[in-house]
């Protein structure tokens, strides 16, 4: 089978199929090994591994993946893995002085890093709003722990996650949500570097095609909501209503009028300075 492709994922209910297919075998079953690394930095930390040769391909949010393609040329879409849009939470400490919506405006905003979903959706939902998107301050605490010590000990007043995973914590009374914020795109994509594509593409076809077969069985089997609700703390109701929400995708055939939304949605905010002409820009046909 060769080398292990490394493919990272954020340790959230989304890419539990992936560790479900390593510990069952079913990657070597199919002829390719598989070895899964959970980045809880989430996207930034994931793009910026996958450019310095840390991991193959990892699993991204899809505005992340298209602004690291269109910036730094060194990796290209190759599959969605999520097809549902990703719904993220806004959030704040439960004492906190903000509210309402508009009480977020110009403060201090939580990130994992630069380039992850938690620093575009605040622009993405800035910019919806018509405020400032250049006012707008940051504060890198690398992930969720991370915000929950910045929310706390006042570093940084508002932190975009998504929102079934930072359930437990708002029904703890750690955090309150001041709102949501859903985006017009594939939640995750998987992107992979462009010497990887031109040397294991077909490695990397089969191993997406069989986590989007562990997919469908994982969403159909009676035992998928205890097991998610048991492994990430999650109350069994809002398990119940994500599994009914979610679509996890198959093929690897690029959404074009998707991506196009992503890309002009970026390039609107200045976090990109290139419209791609064509998905090929963004996109390798595996």
């Amino acid at each position: 089978m060769g080398k292990p492709l490394r493919i990272g994922g954020v340790p959230e209910h989304f890419n539990l199929p992936w560790r479900l297919a390593v510990a069952s075998g079913a990657f070597n079953a199919a002829g390719v090994d598989v070895d899964f690394v959970e980045c809880p930095g989430g996207t930034g930390q994931m793009t910026a591994a996958l450019r310095d040769g840390e991991l193959d391909a990892a699993l991204v949010l899809t505005e992340g993946a298209v602004a690291d393609v269109l910036n730094h040329d060194r990796n290209r879409l190759c599959g969605v893995w999520v097809a549902s849009p990703l719904v993220w939470g806004i959030h704040v400490a439960h004492g906190s002085k903000l509210r309402r919506i508009g009480d977020m405006r110009g403060r201090r905003i939580a990130i994992s890093r630069y380039g992850s979903g938690s620093h575009l959706i605040p622009i993405v939902d800035a910019a919806a709003r018509g405020w400032d998107t250049e006012a707008m301050h940051f504060v890198v605490i690398n992930d969720l722990d991370g915000a929950r010590r910045a929310l706390a000990r006042n570093r940084a007043d508002v932190f975009f996650w998504e929102r079934h995973m930072t359930q437990p914590l708002v029904d703890a009374g750690e955090f309150r949500r001041l709102g949501v914020r859903e985006v017009p795109w594939p939640a995750f994509v998987m992107s992979a570097r462009r010497d990887v594509l031109s040397r294991r593409a077909a490695a990397l076809s089969t191993a997406l095609a069989v986590a989007q077969r562990e997919a469908r069985n994982f969403k159909r089997r009676a035992s998928t909501p205890a097991q998610i609700a048991e492994t990430f703390g999650i109350r069994l109701p809002d398990v119940t209503h994500w599994l009914a929400h979610v679509r996890w995708a198959g093929g690897t055939r690029p959404p074009a009028a998707a991506l196009k939304r992503a890309s002009d949605a970026l390039l609107a905010q200045g976090v990109v300075s290139e419209r791609p002409a064509t998905p090929d820009r963004l996109w390798h046909r595996l």
